[in-house]
């Protein structure tokens, strides 16, 4: 028989497999049928023997035929159920079941449909999935190297030696196992073998957990089963609501800077301080209830969450992304995640993600040179790498890379359930020559600077959320003129529900920090948004970009002392909310914090105990409310009818005088707002028609630590042209502040009849 046995080894196989060099190991291990029976082998680095355990049979040694690698053929006209039993150098002995005894999983079909970047789950197929094969517990795993000479599973259960669990290469350079055995829980990397013999370790692109950071393996966890949703109210309201017509008012916050726990401090007897503990993190489920109470008092509608994909660099604050598929460990596990957005759910507040497909880090661990070659970023570095940010550039036009960024949009609307993706960057994903000099880019195909594989990416996604998930959000981070970025698809268009307005963002700040006294020069910096606020689906923000390296908070951005500071962000926030467009403001801003934001403290929430800073906040969440109460203020965004200037020439007096509609006439409301600190005593304004105009906002109230020059009594407009204007009234102008006066037009006058009573 071992004359027999030898006669079946295929001797360069053999030794491709100890060298740890094939790619398809299942050729030679595992069982095969033969002549003589059934001949399995089976390679154990660190064994002196193995033998094949056969229920109902004594335990059958397989032969030594070379250093750790066993052979035996089993007297089976078919394939029994057998295990190994394995003793290794050091005495301890293991059972085993034989990964190379079980079959492929992965359906062709669905290697054929990721190779033509049109498999919206393949989240499903790639990374480590916990299943049953016959009956038999442990894990799949698959990945796409196509270009690595031989990929393995690595992790504590195999002592992280690659010899032990090579992958099976499959179609499409796709390389796919099942480790019978393996339970949740279990650290993992792919030790992947290039071209020229260098081994490097990589986390699982398609991971859905990893170490917390600076520990980078991923963890073999089932997403699917593990959280019980209790969103089924928010699920179904969603896909009946427009959020056209809805107000929308987010707030964006980093989770660890909105609060986190203290750090430990000890102090000695001489004073000296001693960290003991750095600050830590709370969980997502803790975090759940202190966004959700803090954000339902304010009245927004939505968060917004600065990235919570797993990343290792706390100062990128989540946009230098090594997990995409995985939230953050600093927070908790996936479920804890799910917790969190479902109780936000639960209280009517919408979650959107900060989603970063523009550019991923040149971590050793992630996606940079994964195979050993360029895979997930372009090869050209003119096209490949960001030269100011130092990151690499996704190759959306590789099928397969496209397909991992479509599907993992769609995992985090399908799986997590979030309502929108704001997606950052999509400026230099637009043009090839974002951030480069002249010779340091490469044209596309037509000799122009547009990234035509980006375009088509962009036009794929949001065409395919459009028809899986409607109801959710797309929201483009774009920074320059391109046009029709909210347009259809079928139109040309990019294919986005809304973008960031960040020409209104520099302009109108810029305007506020100068002092009142030359705010009049630069009257048509804050009118020029209206023209043009229609082009597209705007969001107006007031984000995290704007309060960090340098630039001040808020707050700080504002002329004057802290009376005026005050004043004219109250101003500032009022005008806001008036103009078309959707709100977006970061945290710690809606409460004047004064200090800029950073990552590594949480939001200054002692500030509150100070008059003006409580004020602030009580009359930022009565700005908020009165915007949800009033459809003049959102419905008609983005439809020119919805606002109309009255008083848009006042330079001198930095005045400025409009009105938001709805189909509704006595839905009307009237804005005035006095960009300087002059009050305006009996000021005349152009009525929109003859009514009554009561006062129902006035950023100058005391109450909200103004001076109280405010409009207490209702006003009826009087035939006095003004403002072009036929009607007009005459009211008191508060400084540095804005009023909002309900409009109610008056009936007609009936005619007369000529009839006796």
């Amino acid at each position: 028989m071992e004359d027999k046995l030898f006669g079946y080894m295929q001797w360069p196989e053999i030794e491709a497999i100890i060298y740890s060099e094939h790619d398809r190991p299942k050729q030679i291990l595992g069982p095969h049928k033969v002549e003589d029976g059934v001949l399995v082998q089976a390679y154990f680095p660190g064994a002196v023997s193995c033998e094949v355990l056969v229920k109902g049979r004594e335990p059958m040694m397989m032969k030594a035929v070379d250093s750790e690698y066993f052979a035996q053929i089993l007297p089976d006209a078919d394939i029994p159920d057998y295990m190994y039993q394995v003793t290794y150098g050091d005495g301890h002995v293991v059972k085993c079941r034989d990964a190379y005894a079980f079959p492929a999983t992965i359906p062709e079909e669905d290697i054929k449909k990721f190779q033509a970047g049109i498999h919206y789950e393949i989240y499903k197929v790639l990374g480590a999935h916990p299943m049953r094969i016959r009956g038999i517990k442990g894990v799949r795993f698959a990945v796409w190297a196509p270009d690595a000479m031989r990929v393995s599973v690595v992790g504590d259960f195999n002592q992280w030696d690659g010899r032990r669990h090579p992958m099976q290469r499959r179609e499409g350079g796709i390389h796919e196992l099942f480790i019978p055995g393996l339970k949740e829980g279990e650290l993992y990397k792919y030790e992947i073998k290039l071209k020229g013999d260098t081994v490097v370790l990589k986390s699982d692109p398609y991971g859905t957990l990893m170490q917390k950071r600076p520990d980078n393996a991923s963890v073999i966890y089932n997403i699917c089963r593990k959280h019980q949703w209790q969103d089924e109210v928010w699920m179904k309201q969603r896909k009946k609501d427009s959020t056209k017509e809805k107000p929308e008012f987010i707030y964006e916050l980093h989770l660890a800077g909105f609060m986190r726990p203290d750090a430990v401090i000890e102090t000695d007897d001489e004073g000296h301080e001693t960290v003991v503990q750095e600050a830590g993190f709370y969980n997502y489920r803790e975090l759940a209830y202190k966004v959700a109470d803090y954000v339902k008092d304010m009245g927004y509608t939505h968060v917004e969450l600065m990235p919570v994909m797993e990343h290792p660099l706390d100062e990128s604050w989540g946009y230098q992304v090594t997990g995409y598929y995985a939230p953050t460990s600093r927070y908790g596990t996936p479920e804890d995640f799910m917790y969190f957005v479902d109780y936000l759910h639960q209280k009517d507040i919408g979650v959107i993600l900060d989603w970063v497909p523009a550019h991923f880090p040149r971590d050793l661990n992630g996606l940079a040179r994964f195979d050993g070659a360029p895979l997930y970023e372009h090869p050209d570095p003119r096209r490949g790498e960001h030269p100011h940010w130092g990151t690499l550039i996704f190759n959306y036009g590789r099928k397969e890379v496209s397909n991992f960024l479509i599907a993992n949009a769609m995992y985090w609307v399908e799986q997590y359930h979030v309502d929108g993706l704001r997606m950052d960057a999509v400026a230099s994903m637009l043009y090839l020559d974002y951030g480069r000099q002249d010779g340091e880019w490469l044209p596309n195909m037509y000799g122009g600077r547009e990234h035509l594989e980006a375009i088509e990416f962009l036009k794929h996604l949001n065409s395919m959320m459009k028809k899986r998930n409607p109801e959710v959000q797309m929201i483009a981070e774009e920074s320059t003129a391109w046009p029709m970025v909210t347009g259809d698809v079928e139109d040309d268009g990019l294919g986005f529900d809304l973008k960031w307005n960040m020409g209104w963002m520099n302009d109108f700040l810029g305007y506020m920090s100068l002092d009142p006294l030359f705010r009049k020069g630069a009257y048509g910096q804050l009118l020029f948004s209206m023209v043009y606020a229609y082009s597209e689906k705007f969001i107006l923000v007031l984000s995290h970009d704007e309060v960090v390296h340098g630039k001040g908070s808020m707050i700080q951005k504002m002329p004057g002392e802290n009376p005026d500071k005050f004043s004219n962000l109250r101003l500032a926030y009022g005008f806001m909310v008036c103009h078309p467009g959707k709100k977006l403001l970061f945290m710690g801003q809606d409460y004047a914090q004064f200090t800029e934001f950073n990552e590594g403290r949480s939001l200054e929430w002692f500030m509150l105990d100070f008059d003006l800073h409580k004020k602030m906040q009580d009359y930022m969440r009565e700005l908020i409310h009165l915007y949800k109460e009033y459809p003049a203020l959102y419905a008609l965004d983005d439809e020119p009818e919805g606002f109309t200037w009255i008083n848009n020439i006042s330079a001198d007096e930095s005045i400025v005088v409009f009105t938001r509609n709805t189909e509704k006439k006595d839905e009307t409301l009237m804005v005035i707002c006095n960009f300087t600190p002059v009050v305006r005593k009996n000021y005349k304004i152009g009525v929109p028609f003859r009514g009554k105009y009561k006062e129902i906002f006035n950023s100058d109230h005391e109450k909200f630590g103004g001076a109280g020059n405010v409009n207490p009594r209702l006003k009826q407009s009087k035939a006095e042209e003004c403002d072009g204007m036929d009607d007009s009234v005459k009211i008191t102008v508060p400084p540095l502040g804005i009023s909002i006066f309900k409009c109610t037009p008056l009936a007609p006058a009936r005619k007369k009849t000529g009839k006796a009573r």
